[in-house]
């Protein structure tokens, strides 16, 4: 298939028919536009264009910055004071939590290096908000098991974001193989200041965002606007190697604080990114390496197994700091297993930084990600039910 605007027009119209028929029997939109990608892709009937192959890159940057934009709209203060500090205490402890575990997991038990075990173990500290708030609707959850979950999936891929960022960066110093303690201490404190970069040119771009806003007169006009300020944060951070998805965040943060009319600005953007998640997320399928698969059995299995367990021993150990009940400490845990955007944006990055196992840790999470997909709602709805909160 080399027509790319017919390849274009299938990854729709198939999205949308896929995302139909996988609804019907209660299963995410995103599971459907991963096995979509899968059967499209070049592994099995190639009726995907190479040159949409090609700009994969181009395409996640993208979408990757709409989605922390979006993110960053949790981080308003009346948020932060309305979620509390149970939320903040179990959300940073869940996503320590796997991230800790698979990393040492790899290393220790895999005897994978350590660049890469610390990548699987990044990866494995989000979320996939989607898929939990889609349950918490359908069991009309009410109570505090279901205020604590729906702020701790809200922020999850905030904490996911920072902890990519830094490992990325931490990955990238130890691939180089050189073992001189200076080039490593350089690199951290750079690794540092590209992170803290990434916050303040959002910031920046924030204020300049909102303060030109009051010469916005209509919709349309609003909606360029602010996908001109996004796409401007994504090339600048590109340009000075900053992280898009830190700086995306930073931008969204800045704007849902500095005015309450700035949450037009969200609003707008939600009225174009579903198609551009449907095209990312086919993609993300297209891109995977059916053949890699069969080496992945065993690394699969161990990163499926222990994330889940890193989220459910984070989540108990914050809901012990935060003092909040035995159900919510015990159960919390198995609302937080599916994974979704946020970690296939990340497996593309780490793709694309790291050519010799680039390929591995991506066929491992879109693999996985299916999985997780699948099985998630039905643990969220298991959790909601043990908690006693389905109406």
């Amino acid at each position: 298939m080399n027509n790319t605007i017919l390849s274009l027009g299938l990854i729709l119209l198939f999205g949308f028919i896929f995302s139909r028929i996988i609804n019907k029997i209660k299963f995410p939109s995103v599971t459907a536009y991963l096995l979509l990608g899968i059967i499209i892709g070049p592994c099995l009937f190639n009726l995907v264009s190479g040159e949409i192959i090609a700009s994969s890159g181009f395409v996640s940057n993208i979408v990757l910055g709409l989605i922390a934009f979006s993110i960053g709209q949790n981080f308003s203060r009346e948020n932060l004071r309305r979620i509390g500090k149970p939320v903040i205490w179990i959300s940073l402890f869940e996503a320590a939590g796997a991230w800790i575990l698979v990393t040492l997991v790899f290393f220790l038990i895999l005897r994978k290096p350590f660049y890469l075990s610390l990548l699987f173990g990044a990866i494995s500290s989000a979320t996939a908000p989607a898929a939990t708030v889609m349950v918490l609707r359908e069991t009309r959850a009410k109570g505090r098991f279901a205020d604590i979950l729906l702020g701790v999936v809200a922020i999850d891929d905030a904490w996911c974001l920072i902890i990519f960022a830094l490992s990325l960066a931490l990955a990238k110093a130890m691939a180089a193989h050189i073992s001189s303690n200076l080039f490593i201490f350089k690199i951290i404190i750079n690794s540092i200041l590209q992170i803290g970069g990434a916050f303040i040119i959002g910031w920046l771009i924030g204020l300049l965002a909102s303060y030109f806003s009051k010469y916005i007169r209509t919709q349309t006009e609003l909606l360029i606007y602010s996908l001109g300020f996004i796409f401007f944060t994504i090339g600048l951070s590109i340009l000075m190697h900053f992280s898009v998805l830190l700086a995306c965040m930073s931008l969204g943060a800045s704007l849902i604080n500095l005015k309450r009319t700035n949450l037009n600005f969200f609003d707008a953007i939600k009225a174009i990114d579903p198609p551009l998640y449907l095209l990312f997320f086919v993609l993300a399928g297209a891109n995977l390496e059916l053949p890699l698969l069969k080496n992945i059995g065993f690394i699969g299995i161990i990163y499926l197994v222990f994330r889940i367990f890193g989220k459910i021993g984070g989540a108990y150990l914050g809901g012990t700091i935060a003092k909040v009940s035995h159900k919510i400490r015990r159960y919390l845990g198995f609302g937080l297993i599916p994974q979704a955007g946020v970690a296939l944006g990340c497996a593309l990055i780490a793709k694309s930084d790291f050519p010799l196992v680039g390929g591995l840790i991506f066929t491992t999470i879109v693999a996985t990600t299916v999985i997780y997909e699948l099985v998630g709602p039905i643990c969220t709805k298991i959790a909601i039910e043990k908690a006693g909160e389905i109406s």
